[in-house]
């Protein structure tokens, strides 16, 4: 037996545990969204500002966006222009409902992706994704039905997040295709926040008032950019050296049950929750499960960008 067949196995557990490990600090990005106690607006642009910075600092990152066309650079922008906003209505959520509605919301991304895509990319409509995309429509009446009334709000704005990150996607998966990944990475969190900093006049138009975070609340923002954003995203490209694009994606497709449970046991969410919610949670996911393995999209799960 040749020595790598030895310890192949061995690497490969390692790789899908590395793989999940990144998935569920991702999960951790809504719980994180709601112990900070700053608006959305606030809470983003402080995220996006010290994420750009970190990676902007890093000599690697400049030589990658030397060589981006002005073309990509163009339409990198744009991306990172919707990554804000995908960003600011999923943080928005969060505050109007709770971690749980948020990340279920965005489930229905694939449903707006399967009608996006074709529409953006003038491709003919395939008909199963639209079947699939209507599997999950009894799955968001059940979740609406399940949710305190006042929290409809923010899982209208939560819908509204699943389809940017959808336009997202399709932006995203041309340009990981001739950006390396570091330098796109940097360009979108740059323009996110340049666009929210130069907007900040303009802020208290929506109620909200440029603020420093306080001790509390940075700290948090800290373990948000650097555990939940920075940490898994160089994990997850260390991890997809050992496992194929697809095991990758369905371990990204469980991040809503890794948030939903910590939510119930760090927030005590499962209380505000009734049991048709979870049921719809379940076809939510049954339907992006059975979607992704139609499909076998390689490097399909880098295109959503986890909370």
């Amino acid at each position: 037996m040749k020595p790598t067949a030895a310890i192949g196995p061995h690497f490969l557990r390692n790789a899908h545990l590395q793989m999940h490990f990144c998935v569920l600090l991702w999960g951790f990005t809504a719980i994180l969204g709601k112990l900070i106690s700053l608006p959305a607006v606030v809470l983003v642009f402080w995220r996006v500002l010290i994420v750009s910075l970190c990676l902007l600092v890093w000599p690697a990152v400049w030589r990658r966006l030397r060589a981006v066309s002005r073309r990509d650079l163009a339409l990198s922008v744009a991306a990172g222009v919707l990554l804000m906003l995908h960003w600011l209505t999923f943080y928005g959520a969060i505050k109007l409902a709770n971690a749980s509605v948020a990340v279920t919301s965005l489930a229905l991304a694939p449903v707006f992706l399967a009608i996006a895509e074709p529409y953006l990319l003038r491709q003919p409509f395939v008909r199963r994704d639209v079947l699939l995309a209507l599997v999950a429509v009894p799955g968001v009446l059940l979740v609406v039905g399940g949710i305190p009334a006042n929290m409809h709000e923010g899982f209208a704005l939560g819908t509204l997040s699943a389809l940017f990150v959808s336009v997202f996607s399709v932006f995203n998966k041309r340009l990981t295709m001739r950006v390396p990944a570091l330098a796109l990475t940097a360009m979108e969190m740059a323009t996110a926040a340049v666009v929210l900093g130069v907007l900040i006049p303009l802020w208290p138009l929506v109620g909200v008032a440029f603020v420093l975070p306080g001790a509390m609340d940075l700290a948090w923002l800290l373990v948000l950019c650097f555990a939940c954003t920075l940490l898994p995203f160089v994990l997850s490209i260390v991890a997809l050296r050992r496992i194929s694009a697809f095991s990758a994606q369905l371990a990204v497709n469980l991040e809503p049950v890794y948030t939903v449970a910590i939510a119930s046991l760090v927030l005590g969410e499962s209380r505000q929750l009734l049991w048709p919610f979870y049921v719809g949670v379940g076809l939510l996911l049954a339907s992006v499960l059975i979607n992704a393995h139609l499909h076998r999209i390689p490097g399909a799960w880098q295109d959503t960008p986890a909370g």
